[in-house]
C-alpha cells in the first residue's frame, strides 16, 4: 500500500482571508476596531444570537461569562470530566470549585444522571473530602463534545430543578443545532440555548482566527459586563479612544482583563464565517464516508449521528474494542502515525490529571465511564479540503492495523 501523509488538521485558508488580512495591515488599524465589530455582528446573526463579544480565546469567553454571572470563591459549578483543561480551570480562576461529572458512554457528553448523583453525594457529604460539602452549587457548564450538541431541553430542565445557570462551552459546536421533541424547529447552538455560549476559533477549530473566541448571550447586562471586563475594565475601549469621534479620556471601573480580539484575527474570521456551513458539509461528508466504511468493523465503535442534531463534526472519535485486539490504544496510535496518519485523543478526563486528584481527591472510580472510555478513544482526521484519496487511505490504514492486530482467540472465532 502506497504511503500517504494525512495530517490530523489542515486549516482551510483561502484568498479572501489573505486579501482581508492584507487590507487590515495596510489600514493601519491592527487591534480591536472595525473588523472586530463586523465579525461580532455577523457572528451573532449566524447563530441567531442577540449580543456577541469577540475575545482572544474560548477560555477568555468562559472566564468572562463566569465573572459576569457573579461566581464567587467557594461556589460550586458542575463541569464534565470529559473536556479540555479550560472548562474547569476558569472555575478555579474565580476561586470556585469544579464538581466533576461523568460522561455518557456513547456521546461523551455530560451524563445528567451522574450530575444528579454528584449533587446528592454533595448533600450527603460523600464526595471526596477535599471538596467542601457546604458549598453553594450555582451553575453548570456543558460541553458539546466533537460538535454533537447535548439535549438542550434536558439540560434546561435539570438546571431549572436545581436553580442553576447554564454556560455552554461550544468550542466544538459551530455551526451546530438541535431540534426539540416538542417542536419541529431547528435551534442553533447559541440561539438562547444558555446564559452565555462560548466559542473557540483556535487553529484546529471549525472556523479559525488563529487564536480567538466569542461569547454570545441574549442578556444585555451580561454582554455589557463581558465587554467591559474584556479590556481592563476601562470605560472606553481602544476603538473608542483613538478614532476621531472618540474621547481620549477613560476611567477604570473594574479590575478587568486583557482579552480583546484584534482586527488582524477578525479579518480571518470574517471570511471563515462566510464559508462555515460549506466547511461543515465537507466534514459531514467525510464523517458519513467513515460511518459507512466502518459500519461492519467490530474492532471499533462509531460516534453517534442523531437525526435531531446538526452535527458540526469538529471531531470524529472512534472507540477501540480492545477486547478483540492484541494491541492497546497507544500502540494503535503509534501504528497510525508510522503509516502517515495523524490522529489525537479527546481527552484524558480531568479527574485523571494530577492537579484534580491532588487538589480535590478525585479517583478513577468516581467517574467510571470516562475512566474506561478514554483508554479506547482515538480521533481520526476530519477537515475541509481532505480529499478522497486521503479519506480512503485513513480507512485502509485503520482496517489494515486491525487485520494485523486481532487477538488470537478472536481470530479463531472469526
Amino acid at each position: 500500500m502506497t504511503t500517504l501523509n494525512v495530517p490530523f488538521l489542515r486549516p482551510s485558508i483561502g484568498g479572501q482571508e489573505i486579501g482581508e488580512l492584507l487590507a487590515t495591515l495596510q489600514s493601519g488599524w491592527l487591534t480591536s476596531g472595525p473588523r472586530v465589530r463586523r465579525f461580532e455582528e455577523e457572528f451573532s446573526v449566524a447563530v441567531h444570537g442577540r449580543y456577541a463579544v469577540a475575545v482572544n480565546s474560548c477560555t477568555a469567553a468562559l472566564h468572562l461569562a463566569l465573572e459576569a454571572l457573579g461566581v464567587r470563591r467557594g461556589d460550586g459549578v458542575l463541569v464534565p470530566t470529559m473536556t479540555f483543561a479550560a472548562t474547569a480551570e476558569v472555575v478555579r480562576y474565580m476561586g470556585a470549585i469544579p464538581i466533576l461529572v461523568d460522561c455518557d458512554p456513547m456521546t461523551l457528553n455530560m451524563d445528567l444522571e451522574d450530575a444528579e448523583r454528584k449533587l446528592e453525594q454533595l448533600r450527603l457529604s460523600s464526595l471526596p473530602e477535599a471538596i467542601l460539602h457546604d458549598i453553594n452549587v450555582v451553575g453548570i457548564i456543558t460541553v458539546h463534545v466533537g460538535g454533537m450538541m447535548m439535549n438542550v431541553d434536558a439540560v434546561r430542565c435539570f438546571a431549572s430543578q436545581h436553580n442553576l445557570w447554564i454556560v455552554e462551552d461550544a468550542a466544538h459546536a459551530f455551526p451546530a443545532a438541535w431540534r426539540s421533541y416538542s417542536s419541529s424547529e431547528w435551534q442553533k447552538c447559541g440561539e438562547n440555548t444558555s446564559a452565555v455560549t462560548c466559542y473557540s476559533f483556535y487553529a484546529n477549530k471549525t472556523i479559525t482566527t488563529g487564536e480567538g473566541g466569542m461569547a454570545v448571550t441574549s442578556d444585555a447586562g451580561l454582554a455589557d459586563r463581558m465587554r467591559l471586563m474584556s479590556f481592563h475594565g476601562l470605560s472606553h475601549d481602544a476603538w473608542g479612544r483613538y478614532t476621531g469621534s472618540g474621547s481620549w479620556d477613560y476611567k477604570i471601573v473594574a479590575p478587568g482583563f486583557k482579552y480583546n480580539l484584534t482586527d488582524i484575527a477578525a479579518a480571518i474570521g470574517i471570511h471563515q464565517l462566510h464559508k462555515a456551513e460549506r466547511m461543515r458539509v465537507e466534514r459531514e461528508n467525510i464523517a458519513r464516508t467513515y460511518l459507512e466504511a466502518f459500519a461492519e468493523v467490530e474492532e471499533l465503535s462509531l460516534p453517534p449521528d442523531c437525526v435531531d442534531r446538526i452535527h458540526s463534526w469538529h471531531l470524529f472519535p472512534i472507540k477501540l474494542n480492545l477486547e478483540s485486539l492484541s494491541i492497546g490504544r497507544n500502540e494503535f496510535i503509534e501504528m497510525l502515525k508510522s503509516s502517515g496518519v495523524g490522529c489525537s485523543v479527546h481527552w484524558r478526563p480531568l479527574h485523571l490529571h494530577p492537579y484534580y486528584q491532588e487538589t480535590f481527591g478525585w479517583r478513577p472510580s468516581d467517574m467510571p465511564v470516562a475512566t474506561k472510555v478514554w483508554e479506547q478513544l482515538v480521533s481520526l482526521p476530519i477537515f475541509p479540503g481532505m480529499d478522497h484519496k486521503e479519506v480512503a487511505y485513513v480507512i485502509r490504514t485503520v482496517k489494515t492495523i486491525f487485520a494485523s492486530s486481532l487477538r488470537r482467540d478472536a481470530a479463531m472465532v472469526i
